[in-house]
């Protein structure tokens, strides 16, 4: 204010034109004193300036120059090219202005986006934090909130803290049921992501509820991409409960309309979960076929975390197709695109898991007690009694193998348990 007021050729005095003092133009001008919306008003009127450049010293053409740029940034992140996303928001740090709390927050979001696409968890929940912060303002709305939330359940679902991330969605949902402010699609996604956190739970008839109001809610809207998330979904969970050809049925219609869509990365997604069920409805040679193409498709858009999880399905056909060789190479391989990737737990475990079992096959035990080993503790990181009890099982086999009978039964007996819901 003070640069305006001494451009313009105005004292203290004049800027207050009778309505301020000298004495509070002067606070102003030295941050002792914020005046309030009708003052702020009044005085960029006497400035000649919009009350958002006297406000924010960013003026209109900046304004929606740094929009552009939080613009570009979005769609790279939509197009997972995480690190030109960032160097983009690094051109808006640059302007060394501060933004508005509306731009603000947008960059936050946009930055912690790539940064967990990059695998930095732990970046993009500082990031988070500080969103979390901004939606306090009043300007903000309970569905703002609820977004900020939902991302800090995303991040802490990816680091394996499976019941926080349940209570952040949970809160969210809550925030919008409260809300005047309506937005189905946020509504939609929270769903989704909760159902999946049940799904880690083993609460199948919690993922199965989330996922069905999910549909119902994208069938109402219309939103093909939407559904075809929530078709995938239940296609999981079908897969979960032994209902193959249902799953397979909905895996199909999700892979439709991601065509539909032309989102490359979820047809690849697709067609691994496709592999999947062919070969346990009995059609090994097809489902390597979908697999090869999954595992192509992720390569395309660049997702090594992808490309993993389709080489790491494969090793799972060949290790079931007694081809113990080729299912360590491709097990190997899954671990090597994994690598510090500590948002796949999951999938570091299940592989290690076929590596393991891949060598027990070949003979070589002391190998594969190593994998089995490396499995169960990715496994016990995930908070998962089932995967843990895949990681006993095998090493039960390692035991026997060993002629060691005791250790054997009682590493059955814990699987066993860790898969029932009583002990007694």
């Amino acid at each position: 204010m003070r640069q305006l007021r001494i451009a313009r050729g105005l004292t203290q005095t004049k800027l207050g034109a009778g309505r301020f003092s000298k004495e509070y133009v002067s606070q102003i001008e030295r941050g002792r004193v914020r005046p309030n919306e009708a003052a702020l008003e009044w005085l960029a009127g006497r400035l000649e300036v919009p009350r958002r450049f006297l406000e924010t010293g960013i003026s209109s053409a900046e304004h929606e120059r740094l929009g552009g740029l939080i613009s570009r940034t979005e769609a790279a992140i939509a197009a997972l090219e995480f690190d030109d996303a960032i160097a983009t928001l690094e051109r808006v740090e640059e302007s060394g202005l501060d933004l508005e709390p509306d731009l603000k927050l947008r960059a936050l979001l946009a930055e912690a986006a790539a940064r967990s696409g990059l695998g930095e968890i732990e970046q993009a929940l500082i990031l988070l934090e500080a969103a979390r912060d901004v939606v306090d303002a009043d300007s903000f709305t309970d569905v703002d909130r609820a977004n900020v939330l939902f991302h800090i359940g995303q991040c802490r679902y990816r680091l394996s803290s499976v019941p926080t991330a349940v209570a952040l969605f949970t809160e969210a949902l809550e925030l919008m049921r409260h809300s005047e402010a309506v937005d189905d699609r946020l509504r939609s996604r929270i769903l989704r992501w909760r159902s999946r956190c049940y799904r880690r739970q083993s609460d199948w008839e919690a993922a199965r509820s989330d996922v069905e109001a999910a549909l119902e809610l994208s069938e109402r809207l219309g939103d093909g991409e939407a559904l075809a998330h929530g078709f995938f979904q239940a296609s999981i969970i079908a897969e979960r409960k032994g209902q193959w050809v249902l799953a397979r049925s909905y895996a199909e219609r999700a892979k439709e309309l991601y065509e539909e869509q032309e989102d490359r990365l979820n047809v690849g997604r697709l067609l691994n979960n496709l592999g999947g069920l062919t070969f346990l409805l009995g059609d090994p040679e097809r489902a390597v076929e979908l697999l090869k193409e999954a595992f192509a498709a992720a390569l395309e858009v660049g997702s090594k975390p992808d490309a993993a999880q389709a080489v790491s399905s494969l090793a799972q056909v060949h290790l079931r197709e007694r081809r113990p060789e080729q299912a360590e190479e491709q097990a190997r391989l899954a671990l090597s695109l994994l690598e510090d990737r500590v948002d796949f737990l999951d999938e570091q475990g299940n592989a290690q898991l076929v590596l393991g079992r891949a060598l027990l096959e070949q003979g070589r035990l002391d190998e594969s007690e190593q994998a089995l080993v490396a499995s169960e503790a990715a496994f016990e990181q995930l908070s998962s009694l089932s995967h843990r009890a895949a990681a006993w099982t095998a090493q039960a086999e390692l035991c026997m193998r060993r002629g060691d009978q005791d250790m054997a039964l009682a590493l059955y007996r814990r699987a066993a348990e860790a898969l029932q819901d009583f002990s007694f």
